[in-house]
């Protein structure tokens, strides 16, 4: 299958069973998309007599052909059978999100958390827990050599001293086990202060620190408890922790909704301010004004074309900065296992809660049916997490038919539980939004190239 598509003046064709990329002028363009891989020659060229030279329609032929022959255009699908040998491969466990705080000191509009509790009880994780979840993770990783812990909550700096005596306890028992430990912390940032951030500075391998972008934006749906905006105490600890932190890694995670579609806005504004490491998420549902809907699908895919656009110029201005969805490496990019089976919720990651329950994710943390076990018993769910080891892009028939899987690899399976009830179905607002997302990425590689003068895409 091949997807073909117009953006910011260049003609892109992507191969989807390869992952093959093309940057074609535009008689090549034309023609493979009159011929809709079909390809009879006089078919194909007669709608284009006229408008382009004989000889150019012949050289575009050629070319088009030379790339089927090699295998870059029109490539067979990959074959499953061979590929699902190392896809359902038990590897061990990669990753754990520690929920260490089920409780948040904001109530923000949109939480997915139920403002911090995942409609739980408000808990801290205990020292213990903790202890055993690192035990756990060196018990079930296998022959991995790097390990990963999340910070998650709630907010966990609710329980920052038990993050850090579990980051202590986790890098003298890993160094004996021969584990590599990488920590990450989510937080909202209004409990950073000084010390705090010295040492998430020092400990942390990644910090993830939600601000929306706008101040009005940001305060109308990110609040404390008594319905005051967050936004400037958010901003100075998160300046004051970017400027201390040096080259070590950190994201500006904002989210947006059906209120701010221009988030192009709040995108720029935040790279204005310094932050060189950005995404921004959007609210997907049904149930509150300010979810995002159908009806808003085709104002957010034009708005992500303008930021993509808008993108590159800065980039030309000399004022880049990286945002998360719109960073494809296309040389070098995940191997093909993790294009074929995504995040690896379920399989090689898990939630934990203060309790110690096991969970495929932290979305899904307090949905019974989607406990996996505990800290003591191991993962007893046998047939959880076969459905989860399950769900690539042969086994779900709308990715299989796409031609971004190799680039999106099934998406979130949180997202399609919510929406449809079940992880091996998409959904397609999501998908919508994800596909331009990659079209854009791969329309400002294509221009990084061309800039560069190395050559073609492909």
């Amino acid at each position: 299958m091949v997807h073909t598509y117009s953006m910011n003046g260049l003609n892109i064709a992507v191969d989807g069973n390869s992952g093959g990329i093309h940057i074609l002028d535009n008689a090549a363009y034309d023609l493979l998309v009159q011929g809709k891989g079909h390809f009879v020659y006089e078919k194909a060229a007669a709608p284009l007599r006229g408008r382009y030279s004989a000889e150019d329609i012949r050289e575009a032929w050629e070319e088009i052909n030379s790339l089927k022959e090699k295998g870059l255009l029109f490539s067979p699908e990959i074959k499953q059978a061979a590929l699902m040998n190392n896809v359902g491969i038990d590897n061990g466990v990669k990753a754990l999100c520690l929920h260490v705080a089920h409780d948040c000191n904001l109530s923000c509009e949109y939480c997915f958390a139920s403002k911090g509790n995942y409609s739980l009880a408000n808990e801290l994780m205990p020292l213990e827990v903790a202890v055993k979840a690192i035990d756990f993770l060196i018990k079930n990783s296998g022959q991995r050599k790097n390990v990963e812990i999340d910070f998650f909550g709630g907010e966990p700096l609710l329980n920052f001293d038990v993050v850090k005596k579990t980051v202590a306890y986790g890098r003298k028992v890993g160094a004996l086990a021969g584990k590599k430990f990488y920590f990450t912390i989510t937080t909202n940032g209004m409990l950073l202060d000084d010390d705090k951030i010295s040492y998430i500075n020092e400990n942390m391998d990644n910090v993830v620190i939600s601000l929306d972008g706008r101040k009005k934006v940001h305060d109308a749906i990110r609040y404390d408890a008594v319905g005051n905006g967050t936004y400037d105490t958010i901003l100075a600890s998160a300046l004051n922790l970017v400027r201390k932190r040096e080259n070590k890694n950190y994201f500006i995670r904002g989210t947006f909704t059906s209120r701010n579609l221009d988030f192009s806005q709040d995108i720029f504004h935040l790279a204005d301010l310094g932050f060189g490491e950005i995404s921004m998420e959007p609210v997907v549902g049904a149930g509150e004004d300010f979810h995002i809907r159908k009806e808003h699908v085709s104002i957010i895919l034009s708005e992500y074309e303008r930021l993509a656009c808008d993108y590159i110029k800065r980039i030309k201005a000399g004022k880049p900065f990286r945002f998360y969805h719109f960073y494809i490496n296309i040389y070098n990019g995940p191997c093909l296992y993790k294009r074929v089976a995504a995040c690896g919720a379920g399989t090689e990651y898990f939630a934990v809660t203060p309790e110690g329950e096991l969970y495929p994710c932290h979305h899904l943390v307090g949905r019974h049916e989607f406990k996996a076990g505990d800290l003591n018993t191991g993962i007893v769910n046998d047939a959880l997490q076969a459905g989860f080891r399950e769900a690539n892009i042969f086994t779900k028939e709308e990715c299989r038919q796409c031609w971004a899987k190799l680039f999106c690899s099934g998406g979130c399976h949180a997202n399609s539980y919510f929406a449809n009830g079940d992880i091996m179905k998409p959904e397609k607002s999501v998908c919508a939004m994800q596909k331009k997302r990659i079209e854009c990425a791969i329309m400002i590689e294509a221009c990084k190239v061309l800039e560069n003068d190395v050559g073609e895409v492909s």
